[in-house]
């Protein structure tokens, strides 16, 4: 029953940040990029009993994914800016994404 609160809940999340992106798109773009996924995952996880240490690296991932995830967003607008296919555009963002999280984890990785 807990799997299917969470299905639905989240379904309606990700409908009305869909519905306010289609009437506002820049507004909608902001609560998009707000870190609501986290938090509801933050949320599901305490709830199934995770410990806090848990918590914590995830909440740690999640930060660390942050870079990439900038770089992914800047290729698929400017993708989709100069007419790429949505798809194409998400394909070379996602791309990107790989690249430059590879590239910082080894940076990363170098200086610790």
């Amino acid at each position: 029953m807990f799997t299917v609160i969470k299905i639905v809940v989240s379904a309606i999340i990700i409908w009305i940040i869909t519905e306010v992106s289609r009437r506002f798109p820049a507004q909608g773009g902001v609560i998009a990029a707000m870190p609501i996924i986290s938090i509801l995952s933050i949320v599901w996880l305490y709830a199934q009993g995770e410990q806090t240490a848990s918590l914590s690296k995830f909440a740690y991932g999640v930060a660390g994914a942050i870079p990439s995830t900038v770089v992914m967003l800047v290729i698929v607008g400017f993708a989709l800016q100069h007419s790429l296919h949505l798809f194409a555009s998400l394909a070379l963002g996602m791309g990107g994404w790989f690249v430059f999280f590879l590239l910082q984890d080894m940076v990363v990785k170098h200086l610790i």
